[in-house]
């Protein structure tokens, strides 16, 4: 389908991909409306053209004030992460709930198009790169969890119910208004004390970094392009960057040259995937190849967000 010139919503649009999604969408003619709680985001990030209700996708009514029978197409954004619960139960809770709610309303109503944002951690740690196809499925995160349940979900609406879906496995998505991510707390940590700055892990850890403006030229190329009841693809690129040359970056932006202090240990946090790079290569032969590779796109969203953050 051709998102441009349809009526679409994109839940989590004040959040970073969403966001950019639905500006990127109103740009090229589309009807755009945005669901959020703004637990995570903020309403001055809802582009201005799109119009704008604050739901908690978690409550079945606010999905059913969301989503109506006139819309051609669901981009369903909204997620919880690690960093917004304590308590791992209700991470899975709610982000599953929020997906079987959208999916059942748009049931109901009739959207027969949904095209969802899943991640890198349902592979949990496979071989790189890896490609959609890999087996078996072992994420070692709750929040890789709860994707992966996501997709099941999705799978069964798509084959049973006849809900077209596009599914995007996302390496790390970098950009302007991002917060709780290694590149916003490198700048605030460091804005606060110059001298010094805690990394957490060895700083090894070496990942795939994706800047949201190609992130979501992707997803309109896929979702116009790819026409299965099923569409799974990886989105990333296809180089990686360690933790530690994230933060030479980030010094560098900053004019700094701080003592790098590790907390030790070969991950981040529990859960965290300390290798990952996606396979692209179902994305290249659809026809759409990053341009921006894993430093750069590190390197401009930090000269973004040192502008935002930084007084």
């Amino acid at each position: 389908m051709n998102p441009s010139d349809a009526n679409v919503l994109v839940t989590g649009g004040a959040g970073l991909v969403g966001s950019h999604l639905a500006a990127s969408l109103l740009d090229r003619g589309a009807t755009v409306h945005v669901a959020d709680d703004l637990s995570k985001g903020t309403r001055d990030r809802v582009p201005d053209g799109a119009e704008f209700v604050e739901a908690d996708l978690t409550d079945p009514g606010d999905v059913a004030r969301a989503v109506t029978d006139d819309l051609d197409i669901v981009f369903h954004f909204a997620a919880y992460t690690d960093t917004n619960y304590d308590d791992d139960r209700a991470l899975f809770e709610d982000n599953t709930g929020m997906t079987y709610n959208v999916l059942e309303r748009i049931r109901e109503v009739g959207v027969d198009r949904f095209a969802f944002t899943s991640s890198s951690t349902v592979y949990g740690e496979a071989p790189r790169p890896t490609p959609e196809d890999y087996a078996p499925m072992e994420p070692i995160s709750v929040y890789g969890s709860a994707k992966l349940a996501d997709e099941a979900l999705i799978s069964t609406f798509a084959h049973s119910y006849g809900v077209q879906s596009w599914v995007f496995r996302f390496a790390n998505i970098v950009g302007p208004h991002q917060r709780g991510n290694v590149i916003p707390d490198f700048i605030e940590k460091l804005d606060a004390d110059p001298a010094a700055l805690e990394i957490l892990g060895d700083g090894r850890q070496e990942k795939s970094y994706m800047h949201v403006s190609e992130c979501v030229d992707a997803i309109q190329h896929v979702v116009e392009t790819a026409d299965d009841d099923l569409n799974t693809y990886n989105l990333g690129t296809r180089t990686t960057t360690s933790v530690t040359r994230i933060a030479d970056i980030v010094s560098e932006e900053l004019g700094v040259d701080p003592e790098y202090q590790y907390t030790g240990g070969d991950r981040g946090w529990t859960g965290d995937v300390p290798k990952m790079r996606l396979s692209i290569e179902k994305l290249s032969a659809l026809g759409w190849e990053p341009s921006i590779e894993s430093d750069e796109a590190v390197r401009r969203s930090a000269r973004e967000l040192i502008d935002e953050i930084v007084d």
